[in-house]
């Protein structure tokens, strides 16, 4: 998400764009300022004091440029829920090739990912991480227009332009929902874009229709007051309805600091039920933390993400086999993954309280 000028101050947040199903995320390199970062315990006794003090410090890599999909975490990290916990929490943001290279290989312990993408670092052979907690218990992505153009539902994108990543998945996406819908999805015209900033892009007839996130450019509308329709993809089936974002973990870490995951997600979990309640202080610690947001979008989107991040779970965190299981299934089916993904992998909810 680049930085917009607005009123002399740079301001993050005007735009917060799908980030592109990256291919061959498997071995990619890590961020140089990671590099060197260890996971796990030696079984040497002599070291073992060592590796209790250093599994406590841990790095969290961000799937993006912070955002209220982080509110939690940054909530635990100002309040002192994690030095609660014993946790020193570094945050940092992600390098070009995503959260899932460097989580997967260990060189951060945690991150913040989606099952789109979990799904694709899978199928090319990087299995070294996995999700341990719904960010957000729904998907509430889908598509905006401009007001005035009546797309109000997928058939309506016939004779319209979309600003399409040109990826399979993306696209297949689409399809199923058009054609679901009743319409032909041959008559959906592509405008390949990377888009920056989509209220802008709508304003400017760059494109009459883009994917977004709800709680971020659906409101970035909101606050510039211009009008838009809107309709998420679960409305229209519900085999969309997958995680994203979700937290994640270096399997072996995991697997070899149990306690210390439990406790970070204690932490993580009292800092996203704290903004489920108090969405304006939270939106107040984000911007405080994170000066060059923008105050007024992160307000909304905030409001709007607090009767979202639990929805109707259970619990914070929360991950349902069923759904997580029906949208691997959908990409095998689609052939939209390199090999096949078995549906039960890539998640765990043993380290939730």
């Amino acid at each position: 998400m680049p930085a917009v000028e607005a009123g002399g101050k740079e301001v993050i947040g005007m735009g917060l764009s799908r980030r592109a199903f990256v291919k061959g995320s498997a071995g990619a390199l890590a961020s140089s300022a990671l590099a060197g970062m260890l996971t796990g315990c030696s079984s040497s006794d002599d070291d073992g004091a060592q590796q209790d003090a250093a599994a406590k410090k841990l790095t969290l890599c961000l799937d993006y440029t912070p955002n209220t999909n982080h509110t939690g975490i940054y909530v635990a990290q100002t309040k002192g829920y994690f030095a609660d916990e014993g946790i020193e929490l570094e945050i940092v943001q992600p390098p070009e090739d995503g959260a899932e290279a460097i989580v997967g290989t260990g060189q951060a312990q945690l991150g913040v990912s989606y099952q789109d993408y979990l799904a694709n670092a899978y199928a090319g052979g990087n299995t070294g991480f996995e999700a341990i907690a719904a960010v957000i218990q729904h998907n509430t992505s889908g598509i905006m227009s401009k007001k005035e153009l009546g797309i109000t539902r997928p058939a309506a994108m016939e004779d319209h332009t979309y600003a399409t990543w040109e990826l399979p998945v993306e696209q297949a996406t689409l399809k199923q929902v058009v054609e679901k819908d009743g319409g032909d999805f041959k008559k959906v015209q592509m405008v390949p874009y990377t888009v920056d900033d989509e209220v802008n892009g709508l304003r400017a007839d760059l494109f009459d229709c883009v994917w977004v996130f709800e709680g971020w450019a659906v409101q970035n509308a909101k606050v510039q007051g211009f009008d838009v329709n809107y309709f998420s993809f679960i409305s229209v089936d519900d085999v969309f309805d997958y995680y994203t974002p979700v937290l994640v973990a270096n399997t072996a870490f995991a697997e070899e600091n149990p306690e210390t995951v439990r406790a970070f997600l204690r932490a993580a979990k009292k800092g996203y039920e704290f903004a489920i309640e108090h969405p304006d202080e939270a939106a107040e610690i984000l911007c405080e933390a994170v000066p060059e947001l923008d105050a007024a979008l992160v307000a909304e989107s905030q409001a709007y993400l607090a009767g979202q991040y639990q929805s109707d779970a259970a619990s914070w965190g929360d991950i349902d086999a069923d759904r997580w299981a029906n949208f691997f299934n959908w990409l095998n089916d689609n052939n939209l993954v390199e090999t096949k993904l078995d549906p039960a992998s890539g998640w765990t909810t043993e380290y939730l309280a």
